[in-house]
């Protein structure tokens, strides 16, 4: 009868070792379910890494498109402004003879359409030399050499007003 509690504790033993096994089976599969979870998440974090660097990429480039179109914007304002000095000074010559002297006349029609000038060449100065370049835009910027053209020619009418209002009528009446 020696034999019976060694055998009673060799089963209590065996059966703790069996409830020791399966708990570290349990165990083992909770890190391996863990270790699937951690790298899902790992997953969806690179995902949504790339997706917030795609957004802010895109975001960059749209940010480069508005300052082209501000650049435009500003292009046209300097033209538009250019424009109505030139119509201002061309017709002070007749808005102002009879109500001020006409060495008056004269230099406010010369300042007006110098001032013309002034805005044709820096609408180009403006457009042409921004400082630094934007990101890459997804829009394309004026040719340079059209901006040249146009307010060349717009700086010469500017400069045939300006003679014209200096040494008598051209053209017209």
């Amino acid at each position: 009868m020696a034999t019976q509690p060694v055998d009673d504790k060799l089963k209590v033993s065996a059966e703790h070792a069996r409830e020791a096994a399966e708990q570290t089976q349990e165990a083992a599969e909770s890190t391996q379910e863990a270790a699937e979870h951690t790298q899902a998440a790992a997953k969806t974090t690179a995902v949504a890494s790339v997706q917030m660097k795609d957004s802010a990429d895109r975001r960059t480039e749209l940010a480069a498109n508005r300052t082209v179109f501000a650049a435009e914007r500003t292009y046209a304002a300097w033209v538009r402004t250019g424009l109505a000095s030139l119509a201002s000074g061309i017709g002070a010559q007749k808005l102002l003879a009879g109500v001020v002297p006409d060495w008056m006349i004269l230099a406010t029609g010369s300042v007006l359409i110098l001032f013309s000038a002034f805005c044709f060449a820096a609408a180009v100065w403006r457009q042409v030399f921004t400082g630094s370049q934007p990101p890459h835009p997804d829009v394309q910027r004026l040719p340079p050499f059209m901006l040249v053209l146009f307010n060349g020619f717009l700086a010469l009418v500017s400069l045939a007003a300006l003679f014209g209002l200096w040494f008598g009528q051209t053209g017209g009446s």
